[in-house]
């Protein structure tokens, strides 16, 4: 992305954005832009121990993307929110620059994770697709967050995002999935940069988005191209549960999330449909339908 800080995602977040095969976490730097307006979207922040003494937490850091798909819950990667110590707490954040707030955080609070936390994002409970993980037709690679409502709208406004209608985007078909207009949202990483030391993916905790086109649809998934010459741009390391977009019939809806690509995050986002069965049972419990 463009406009986010030099740092790198710390080595404990990419383990949790690495959880499956390839996920996939950022927006690239080329053709992307600031998201302000995209309120809805938000970063997913974790403390969770890192010594001998698990009493209290001693690590905190933003390590994934999503959505509030209503007042109380946060649609997220089932990958984000799996394969953490026992005492890892989540916390929601919809500031635009979570890493610069998480920064005034450590210098006002130093060796309290909890305190900074607590600055930036709103803790809640975490809510894994329990056949996470599942086959590669479909890895059931959903999650949300249960949020106290009242103390998400005291510090945020936003208007939730719509989720599609049942086999909305399979309904299209491939003549209507090309003429779409696609947007990619997260707080993730640049695409790769080769160095002295190798390959390093600079930037992220500033919510941005980027253009996608279509490239082709599966049962549980969308794949969107994010290549440079056809002016897409495309997620990276820490968009992994991120929104991704589609205007249908006017209106943007939220109509996947963000799992995986290729690894210098430059072809391919491949999403999460949230039009399928699976998901939607998973999601039925937690927010309304359409």
């Amino acid at each position: 992305m463009t406009a986010v800080r030099a740092t790198a995602v710390t080595a404990a977040a990419c383990a949790a954005v690495l959880a499956t095969a390839m996920p996939s976490s950022a927006i690239n730097s080329y053709n992307a832009t600031p998201a302000p307006e995209r309120t809805e979207v938000g970063a997913l922040v974790a403390t969770w121990d890192n010594d001998s003494d698990p009493a209290t937490p001693d690590r905190v850091d933003w390590v994934c993307s999503g959505t509030m798909i209503d007042a109380d819950t946060f649609l997220t990667a089932a990958h984000c929110t799996t394969d953490w110590p026992d005492d890892v707490r989540f916390y929601v954040s919809l500031d635009q620059d979570v890493q610069a707030g998480l920064d005034a955080a450590a210098q006002r609070y130093p060796g309290d994770p909890a305190a900074q936390a607590s600055a930036v994002a709103v803790e809640g409970t975490a809510r894994t697709h329990p056949g996470y993980p599942g086959p590669s037709s479909d890895t059931h690679d959903i999650a949300v967050i249960e949020l106290p409502a009242a103390k998400v709208a005291s510090r945020w406004s936003f208007k939730p995002a719509t989720l599609p209608s049942a086999n909305e985007l399979g309904a299209l078909g491939p003549q209507g999935l090309n003429s779409t207009d696609w947007l990619v949202a997260g707080y993730g990483t640049q695409e790769a940069l080769n160095g002295p030391g190798g390959q390093t993916h600079p930037g992220g905790g500033v919510r941005m988005k980027a253009p996608l086109s279509f490239d082709a649809l599966n049962d549980a998934w969308v794949r969107l191209a994010m290549t440079a010459p056809q002016g897409n741009g495309g997620a990276c390391y820490g968009d992994s549960g991120g929104p991704n977009f589609a205007v249908l019939g006017g209106k943007r809806v939220l109509v996947g999330t963000t799992i995986t690509g290729d690894s210098p995050c430059y072809a391919t986002n491949v999403a999460y449909r949230l039009d399928t069965p699976g998901a939607r049972a998973f999601l039925s419990p937690f927010v309304k339908l359409p």
